[in-house]
């Protein structure tokens, strides 16, 4: 009883003041621009109705156009926990059924996000990943003009419950991961060619340096992806080296950087400017937060091939044209396995090769001109190192596959 009066108390504060400025004769700028204090409160209100300290509700940007940035972000003990996006009274909370173009273009790119809540202030819809958590919450009465009237359904609070109380959960297998984390870094994508388009200065320098020492051509559609791919990229290999990613990403590539030279020097260079990390501060802190769970081992299962395949899932839902006009498609290990052992007992006969030692001989050059991932050199040296110990024994292995190599 005690917190349904609270939530009455909350949500009829929420509406004199919501009235309030509608009513009022000096009121300027959009709809929603009225609704946007108010709302403030009361989520807020309603973090402490439901238990939850230490919430930080910070406004992402008064560029009304800005496609890719919610209203709000919402953290908890300074860690993010999800986004708010606010529409004029009358809109709804459900963004399937916008028709602004601007509305239904800025859902094609939101929708990537986990934990996002739509409201035009009389309605509220909680989605992940482009589909409803719950359903769409209506408050009794309208926010322009019940003012103390104004009355929510119990509905209300256990929405934002779930809200607040979202963690990424660790992805179970490497398609999962690859999924979730293809559609974070096309949000990531979006929001760098996005602010390129706005003349961002962080950005606009990385892409001139970009084009100067890489790829002289790159539009800026280009650098947008191939930030985004190398940044992503790199956090999953901080992650996959057991690397913490609740530290400044700064701090991730330094660490990084002491295993592999090359991916960690790579992020740190595009993640350390701090105008960087502000403007994408949307797309990089989500995919930093949901990627800090990830458990490589847990995912691979033991099994060193699931690496391998990963690009082409990722690519698939990242980018499924990209892998068409990259050629991105990976021959199934079992194939690869077949394939292999037969050249190899082919070299060892006599009546064709004759070549004891098979793929192992100094007399066979393998030559893989789309090497991709590597899979069929990866099998072509341990279809060697099988042969060898069976040959010579398992001391005799690391020999032979050095001279392999």
């Amino acid at each position: 009883m005690t917190d349904r009066l609270e939530i009455r108390d909350v949500v009829a504060t929420y509406g004199a003041t919501t009235k309030a400025k509608f009513s009022n004769v000096a009121v300027t700028g959009a709809p929603e621009d009225q609704i946007r204090a108010p709302l403030e409160v009361l989520v807020k209100s309603l973090a402490v109705v439901a238990g939850y300290e230490s919430v930080v509700i910070v406004g992402e940007t008064a560029i009304e156009d800005l496609q890719t940035r919610p209203d709000y972000a919402v953290t908890i003990n300074n860690a993010l926990v999800g986004f708010i996006e606010v529409k004029a009274p009358g809109k709804g909370a459900d963004p399937r059924s916008f028709h602004d173009r601007h509305d239904k273009d800025q859902w094609v790119k939101l929708r990537s996000l986990p934990n996002l809540v739509y409201t035009d202030g009389n309605s509220f819809g909680l989605w992940r990943s482009g589909e409803p958590a719950r359903e769409i919450v209506r408050l009794e009465g309208n926010v322009e003009s019940a003012g103390g009237r104004l009355r929510a359904p119990g509905s209300l609070l256990a929405l934002f419950s779930d809200f607040f109380g979202w963690t990424p959960l660790p992805p179970r297998s490497a398609a999962q991961l690859a999924e979730t984390t293809a559609r974070l870094c096309r949000l990531l994508r979006d929001e760098v060619e996005e602010h390129l388009g706005r003349g961002s200065p962080s950005l606009t320098s990385l892409a001139e340096d970009w084009r100067k020492l890489l790829f002289p051509s790159a539009t800026d559609k280009t650098f947008a992806d191939g930030y985004a791919q190398a940044v992503t990229f790199g956090l999953l290999m901080a992650r996959a080296q057991g690397i913490d990613l609740s530290d400044s990403l700064d701090r991730v590539a330094v660490e990084l950087r002491q295993t592999n030279t090359l991916i960690g020097t790579a992020l740190r260079v595009l993640t350390d400017d701090v105008g960087s990390e502000t403007a994408l501060n949307t797309s990089l802190a989500t995919l930093t937060r949901v990627l800090h769970v990830v458990d490589w081992s847990a995912i691979s299962k033991g099994e060193p091939e699931a690496w391998l395949y990963f690009y082409e899932q990722f690519l698939s839902v990242y980018d499924n044209d990209l892998r068409k006009r990259t050629g991105s498609y990976y021959t199934p290990p079992q194939v690869v396995q077949a394939m292999v052992r037969m050249v190899d007992e082919a070299l060892r006969s006599e009546g064709r090769f004759g070549l004891s030692q098979g793929l192992a001989s100094p007399d066979v050059t393998v030559v893989d001109p789309a090497t991709g991932t590597g899979t069929y050199i990866l099998g072509v040296l341990r279809r060697i190192g099988e042969t060898t110990e069976a040959d010579l024994g398992p001391g005799a292995v690391p020999s032979v596959a050095r001279q392999a190599g």
